[in-house]
């Protein structure tokens, strides 16, 4: 495959470049493995839904870290199965933020370079040979300079490098953003989406997202008793989005994921679900009430905690489990490493043997 996969010239240290530190405590395999954890299986797939605010939550997102990197990467490689698709919100490419307490290996790495090589790492050194192709999205760039961003942000996909890529829109990223006023300092939010073809022969086609957050000059940020996914912009914008999706899938067979910034039962949220028909499969899989979903935090910010992060999908397909999914501020795997939890999830596709 000839495509781009990270940002243009980068070209990070490969993992065999890259020396685990001999100190880390490493995994034995299953580490992970709760009580009910599903084994591989060949006719599954195991998605990740996870903001990483930037890995940055040590410094309040003011600015990423080394270690931040290196833990969420050391803890993604010891899931266990591994997850076929990982789905990240709230990545950087170059800037001050973040760089200035995590200086680059070399000139051009990107935030996605290390990630990817301490990925690779851990999972040499627990002595797994899975391996991911990543594609970064950019979205948003605010610039010091026209040679120094103060900080950027954008999406990213990982994959399991044994998938056939159909389709990526990572040179142009689908633009989702109501504007209203001055549309320069709007935030652009964007959509991804990678088209695959599976194991099974089946396409298959994963769209992540990130929406803004409601617009405190409408009347309802500051009428409304809750406000996360009540504003008008967040609802065009999740037209935009479903517009898109429509437009856009390669198949039948598709999930839709990422920080939607709004609340289960939210006008968002009802609007995917009864309007566009998505499945909202967190609540399918735990049966759960949108009171009932609403109580599952999934972020959390100062003493608030609040279900932003969701995982939609087309009907056909069959959920199985969110084995390894916890409520912010419990125990867990990622806890303490971002402002919200991964959304893990696993699905079956239609007409594949259990």
């Amino acid at each position: 495959m000839t495509e781009r996969r990270l940002p243009p010239r980068s070209s990070g240290p490969t993992p065999a470049e890259r020396v685990p530190d001999p100190t880390s405590t490493r995994a034995a395999p299953g580490a992970l493995l709760g009580p009910g954890t599903p084994r591989d299986d060949a006719t599954s797939l195991r998605i990740v839904s996870y903001n990483v605010r930037y890995f940055g939550h040590g410094t309040r997102g003011i600015a990423s870290t080394s270690a931040a990197i290196t833990r969420i990467a050391t803890t993604l490689a010891r899931m266990s199965p591994l997850p076929d698709l990982v789905c990240l919100q709230e990545v950087e490419t170059q800037s001050l933020r973040s760089s200035t307490m995590n200086p680059r290996w070399h000139p051009e790495e990107t935030q996605l370079d290390r990630l990817m090589t301490e990925l690779h790492a851990a999972l040499a050194q627990a002595e797994r040979r899975e391996r991911y192709v990543a594609y970064y999205f950019p979205a948003h760039t605010y610039r010091l300079t026209s040679r120094t961003n103060i900080y950027t942000t954008g999406l990213a996909v990982l994959a399991r490098d044994t998938f056939h890529i159909g389709h990526h829109n990572a040179e142009r990223p689908h633009d989702i953003t109501h504007r209203r006023g001055v549309k320069s300092l709007k935030q652009t939010r964007i959509c991804a989406h990678v088209s695959f073809e599976h194991e099974s022969g089946q396409s298959f086609d994963v769209f992540n997202t990130h929406l803004s957050l409601p617009s405190v000059f409408s009347r309802e940020f500051w009428t409304g008793e809750a406000r996360m996914g009540f504003g008008p912009n967040q609802i065009e914008e999740a037209r935009v989005l479903a517009d898109f999706v429509r437009r856009e899938r390669r198949s039948d067979n598709f999930v839709v994921v990422g920080d939607f910034n709004s609340l289960p039962g939210s006008p968002v949220d009802r609007f995917l679900r009864e309007e566009i028909g998505f499945v909202d499969a967190f609540a399918k899989v735990r049966c759960f009430s949108e009171t009932e979903a609403r109580a599952f935090p999934t972020a959390g910010f100062m003493n608030l905690r609040m279900h932003l992060d969701h995982v939609y999908s087309s009907e056909r397909l069959q959920w199985l489990d969110f084995t390894g999914t916890h409520p912010f501020g419990h125990k867990g795997a990622f806890a303490g490493l971002s402002d919200h939890v991964p959304l893990i999830a696993r699905c079956r596709l239609p007409g594949a043997a259990g």
